[in-house]
């Protein structure tokens, strides 16, 4: 089931394979395997995301919040060479292919790790996400009141979602949440939303 990529360990058996992702100037080719999301291509929300949030900070902590096999996070780190991208993701079967594209890749300023990893920083530059959506809606906002709370001021927040998986009543959440949500994109049904607000504290 492609449930299972927001699983610990999936149960799914291996399926290798690979995805290319072509920017400008930047071409990557991403391992994938089954278990993981998207493993047959690229994601039309990840690509809308990839083509239209601005540049990266040059430096700091930037995350991937919910890697896959990496395709934001090595773009991030190939964009941003002098910052820091902390790959996370409950998954450890998409943990182990990020890691091992960036290896591939030479982008040795990529730090993969479980969403309770000690090492991981108190404050992010940036937040990159294709949340998690069908992980149910209690679970993803506890999840996004976590992450978005440890956004430095002043920082920004990019997800992108579904339209028919919610993500205008996503973006109504955020803004009524303390997080004001505008929209900055949308694609073939996707949208892609930048979320603000002061880091720190409980909402």
């Amino acid at each position: 089931m492609s449930e299972q990529y927001f699983t610990a360990q999936p149960s799914a058996r291996h399926r290798p394979g690979s995805v290319r992702v072509l920017l400008p100037g930047l071409h990557l080719n991403l391992r994938t395997d089954s278990g993981v999301f998207s493993a047959d291509r690229l994601d039309p929300g990840t690509r809308l995301l990839l083509d239209t949030a601005p540049p990266p900070p040059a430096t700091g902590d930037l995350l991937d919040l919910g890697c896959g096999y990496g395709p934001l996070a090595l773009v991030l780190a190939a964009r941003s060479p002098g910052a820091r991208i902390w790959a996370v993701d409950i998954n450890e079967r998409a943990l182990e292919l990020t890691a091992r594209n960036a290896s591939e890749a030479d982008l040795p300023n990529v730090r993969c790790a479980l969403p309770d990893d000690p090492a991981l920083p108190p404050r992010f530059d940036l937040i990159w996400s294709n949340p998690p959506i069908r992980v149910g809606k209690q679970a993803l906002h506890q999840m996004l009141r976590t992450w978005l709370a440890r956004l430095r001021d002043g920082s920004s927040g990019y997800l992108v979602v579904q339209r028919n998986l919610g993500a205008d009543s996503l973006q109504r959440w955020l803004t009524e949440s303390g997080w004001p949500a505008e929209r900055t994109a949308a694609r073939a049904g996707y949208r892609v939303l930048r979320v603000t607000g002061p880091a720190g504290g409980d909402r």
